[in-house]
């Protein structure tokens, strides 16, 4: 099988190819011999009805500084591929969401991944509400007296914008910080969105666990590790990877999520768990993928893409 695949994704040329999942997944699918057509979101259009997109014929190559080669640049239209990627990263803003609704134009005929319908409606923080039983106390508001009332009754919080990534704007606040108010002055000033506050999670030294789902199965896991003096353990930010295994939690807190993120056409999907606990399930730009095929010599990719031409049979 030979695939026609577009790749809506941030510009290729600065990414680290040793860590950049969306590389590892292009890589993999032209060894499968699918061909690649590469262009950033603000070059998808809506033209009359049709979905297109100003972009370049790509080839990847693992060769660091000369990764990529582009063809001559061309518009296409985007019903004539058999897989579009959704793969830039957030902060997931109108013009991510607008995005989505484009792409929802072709899906399913043309097969994006993951479906944009419900990466719109479940973004990385809100979908984890539906599961209360597997998550830490949690609230969302925009309200101070609410964020307030949650912090003393909880003690202390993980206070951060509701959709960020990548470890952007994440504060721990004690019981007794005084700058809760300042930071929801400073948040309050950039948007009007709400903020979300989760009770902080003392095993989070440990590491924040990301496990990867393929189709709603778990592959395996990273372990991501704070730095010294950091609370946060995105590796955006510093965060060490570290081979860890699936534990029974793990796996029981998979079971419960993994078959409305098939059902629902989430194929490639990054949950964190800190302890025993469920705190985001992360379908926009998931991560992860290079780290997890180094530490358990494992072919991710390919069991992403196995998932993929299975659609497409």
């Amino acid at each position: 099988m030979s695939l026609k695949v577009a790749i809506q994704m941030d510009p290729i040329g600065p990414i680290n190819i040793d860590a950049d999942s969306t590389f590892r997944i292009a890589e993999e699918a032209q060894k499968r011999g699918h061909s690649l057509f590469y262009y950033t979101p603000d070059r998808l259009a809506f033209q009359e009805g049709r979905i297109t997109a100003r972009g370049w014929p790509l080839e990847v190559r693992r060769e660091k500084g000369n990764h990529y080669t582009l063809g001559e640049e061309q518009e296409v239209d985007l019903a004539d591929y058999d897989v579009v990627w959704l793969r830039q990263d957030p902060p997931f803003d109108m013009g991510y969401i607008t995005t989505t609704h484009l792409l929802d134009m072709i899906h399913p005929e043309t097969l994006v991944v993951n479906d944009p319908f419900w990466v719109r409606n479940y973004p990385e923080k809100l979908l984890v509400l539906q599961f209360p039983d597997l998550t830490p106390p949690t609230a969302i508001a925009r309200d101070l007296q609410t964020l307030r009332n949650f912090r003393e009754k909880h003690g202390d919080i993980i206070l951060k914008p509701l959709y960020g990534n990548g470890g952007a704007g994440v504060f721990k606040l004690t019981s007794g910080d005084g700058n809760l108010a300042s930071l929801w002055e400073m948040f309050s000033g950039i948007n009007n969105e709400p903020l979300i506050v989760q009770k902080f999670l003392p095993d989070v030294s440990a590491g924040d666990k990301r496990v990867i789902l393929v189709d709603g199965e778990p592959v395996g896991a990273i372990n991501r590790v704070p730095a010294q003096g950091e609370t946060r353990s995105n590796m955006h930010v510093g965060g060490r990877p570290e081979k860890v295994e699936l534990t029974a939690r793990d796996r029981e807190i998979c079971a419960a999520i993994g078959p409305l993120l098939k059902e629902k056409g989430q194929v490639f999907v990054g949950i964190d768990v800190i302890g025993n606990y469920l705190t985001e399930i992360n379908v926009t730009s998931p991560t992860g993928i290079q780290e997890l095929e180094r530490f358990d010599g494992i072919n991710v990719a390919e069991k992403i893409w196995k998932a993929i031409e299975a659609r497409k049979a």
